[in-house]
């Protein structure tokens, strides 16, 4: 399975990393291809609950289904994505002296069936996994230190 990662230091606690990266509702603000994310109301994030995404590459429209397979806030998580995109995030954050922290998303993955490779195609268009990880991780960065 091929694999991205990429880390930044943010300035912020872990406990408030971990607030903002652990909320699939701000995924569209991270990835541009992300149109939409599904989380129901009453969601109680831990082990087990599941979410649906709604992404678009390139003009072709796909749906994932997330699910939170590890939970320790605020330092580890590890999210399955199952789709014509198949892929599994860990995110870590650590903590460095004067109250910041090292964020680090690790990410394999793989496109399957027909609209699997038109995805891949359009994202290896786009510069590759490697460079939306890092587009995203970014985001959050900035999304973090602005709600100080």
């Amino acid at each position: 399975m091929p694999a991205a990662e990429f880390s930044v230091e943010v300035d912020a606690t872990p406990k408030r990393v971990w607030k903002v990266v652990s909320d699939p509702r701000n995924i569209p603000a991270w990835e541009r291809h992300v149109v939409r994310v599904d989380v129901p109301d009453d969601a109680v994030l831990g082990v087990g609950s599941t979410w649906s995404v709604e992404m678009s590459f390139m003009g072709v429209g796909v749906r994932v289904r997330g699910e939170i397979e590890e939970w320790e806030p605020p330092s580890r998580g590890r999210v399955r994505l199952r789709g014509p995109l198949d892929a599994t995030i860990v995110t870590t954050v650590a903590s460095l002296p004067r109250g910041h922290s090292v964020l680090r998303h690790e990410v394999t993955y793989t496109f399957r069936g027909v609209l699997g490779r038109a995805v891949a195609a359009g994202l290896g268009a786009l510069g590759g996994a490697q460079m939306g990880i890092k587009r995203g991780t970014l985001a959050q960065k900035r999304q973090i230190e602005r709600s100080a």
